[in-house]
């Protein structure tokens, strides 16, 4: 036992220092030294060249808003002449980092709660009442079963149903696009970028543009980087799309924003980089679904004093604004190496501590002890 306790005494107050031997000898010298190139190389061509590892980076911190405008005329049936605005095809008319421009519709006009028979398919065809389950209803069904079964046309019955009466029909879908003249509205989007760790920021309209300057410019025409206003004919095309077809059945289409910015340079060269591409899967024949749709509904009160609703289903493009971006400065490398003060950097940056200043006894290079504190 007096063994084993003396072993970890020892240990415990042990020390080892690594010890340095010099070989003279051609072979090891070389390969030394071209593995200390190689590593030379990885560290300067790729860490600090390649991957910029002399600069900091941050991520940016942004905010998206979107002002959509233009003016369309439909005159076909079963409209009649009507000017369509932002306000009309619009929806909703804010939306966080995206919009949705609706360029079709089915209009389903006059429904009032009450009974009438369901569209004819496999399951809601009949031929007597016992065909149709009373109060009966499912995820796929226009409204509630009622019990009876009634005549559709003169060829064909189906089940009764309690529902928005007269009945959708979406089995054909308007083509061309109704609002086929959505391809030259255009859309102002407003977009503020930070990067925290360098207190920037910065906008994609200059602080010194004024209304008239947005009224005039659009992206396209000089690729100005800091023309806020798109055609949406013209992101759809740069996107590699035909408009008039998208907006048949709808889609999504990606907005990117790219804000890239090396803040060593001008801030006036910090500038956002716009491309354009399509979300959804335009495949229509290998799609579930496709396009882009929803439904909504206008209500009022009729003469009668019954509610009434116009249903819409709206086919159109939902534009996502997506913004990316990072920053870089140089880092202290450059600031306590290379500045003609890199020394006084240095000194702020770093605090040497000697021994002496703690009163601490240290040896010198001979293992001699020095005494720092003063003699009698």
């Amino acid at each position: 036992m007096t063994g084993c306790c003396t072993v970890v005494c020892d240990f415990l107050l042990e020390y080892d220092t690594p010890r340095i031997v010099l070989i003279r000898n051609k072979k090891v010298g070389a390969i030394n030294r071209v593995v200390q190139l190689v590593i030379l190389a990885y560290v300067i061509g790729w860490v600090l060249v390649w991957e910029k590892g002399y600069q900091e980076f941050d991520s940016t911190i942004s905010s998206v808003t979107t002002k959509v405008k233009g003016i369309a005329i439909t005159n076909s049936t079963p409209l009649e002449e009507q000017l369509w605005d932002a306000a009309d095809y619009v929806i909703p008319s804010q939306q966080e980092n995206s919009f949705f421009v609706m360029t079709n519709f089915i209009l389903t006009k006059n429904q009032v709660q009450g009974r009438c028979p369901e569209l004819p398919n496999k399951r809601t065809r009949c031929k007597s009442d016992n065909d149709c389950t009373a109060g009966y209803y499912n995820r796929r069904s226009s409204g509630v079963l009622t019990g009876k079964c009634v005549r559709y046309d003169e060829k064909v019955k189906t089940c009764e149903i309690f529902a928005w009466c007269p009945l959708e029909n979406d089995a054909v879908i308007p083509k061309p696009a109704i609002l086929g003249a959505a391809e030259n509205f255009t859309v102002l989007i407003k977009n503020s970028i930070t990067f925290p760790k360098f207190n920037f920021s910065k906008r994609n309209i200059l602080t010194n543009a004024n209304s008239s300057y947005l009224k005039s410019c659009q992206f396209n025409r000089k690729n100005d980087p800091f023309c806020p206003i798109f055609r949406l004919g013209d992101m759809v095309q740069e996107a590699g799309e035909d408009f008039q077809r998208l907006a048949v059945q709808g889609g999504v289409m990606g907005i990117l924003v790219v804000w890239n910015c090396n803040l060593d340079r001008s801030t006036s060269k910090c500038v956002p980089k716009y491309t354009f591409r399509r979300l959804d899967n335009k495949n229509f024949g290998e799609t579930v679904s496709p396009g882009y749709n929803f439904r909504f509904a206008k209500y009022f009160i009729n003469k009668g004093g019954i509610e009434t609703r116009t249903l819409f289903k709206a086919y159109g493009i939902r534009f996502e604004v997506e913004v990316f971006g990072h920053a870089t400065i140089l880092c202290d490398i450059i600031v306590l190496y290379f500045l003609k003060k890199s020394n006084y950097y240095k000194e702020k940056k770093y605090k040497c501590v000697e021994d002496s200043e703690l009163g601490i006894e240290s040896e010198d290079s001979y293992g001699t002890i020095q005494n720092s504190g003063k003699t009698n």
